[in-house]
């Protein structure tokens, strides 16, 4: 591991349950040891990142070392979100991965273009949607230096 902490914290930000219970057990299964928070609104990050309303108490909220960021939500969408904790001079070294299931050339020239550091299709056959999330965990997690 590259870092100092036991488990590494993630916030994904996804309004479906659906995919959000596929991620987490796809998550418990490539044997990284991460802890999960999750939002379901583009309003909620925010105030998840600034420890704001409903994340003010002491241990409601830590800072993420990766975002997992779906780009339809209700209310501000994830672009809005990317835009904005991209252009915030604390929160922009936060790496950010869009998981979506939109291939347009357009929405993702966008994403990199407002910060994003990764923009993963959510597969969907499971063992390669498994094979993705493990690859991307390894990545962030094993082989490159998150900042602190």
């Amino acid at each position: 591991m590259n870092q100092r902490l036991d488990k590494y914290t993630i916030l994904v930000v996804e309004d479906s349950e659906e995919d959000y219970v596929t991620l987490t057990r796809l998550c418990k299964k490539c044997a990284i040891p991460c802890n999960l928070f999750r939002c379901y609104r583009g309003e909620e990050v925010l105030d998840f990142l600034y420890q704001r309303n409903n994340f003010a108490a002491p241990g409601a909220s830590t800072r993420p070392a990766l975002i997992l960021l779906d780009l339809n939500l209700i209310g501000m969408d994830g672009r809005l979100v990317l835009s904005r904790i991209k252009s915030d001079p604390c929160l922009k070294s936060i790496p950010v991965v869009v998981i979506t299931t939109s291939s347009s050339t357009r929405e993702i020239n966008y994403c990199y273009a407002e910060g994003a550091s990764g923009y993963l299709l959510k597969p969907v056959n499971l063992d390669h949607y498994a094979a993705a999330l493990r690859s991307l965990l390894q990545y962030w997690f094993e082989t490159v230096q998150l900042p602190e």
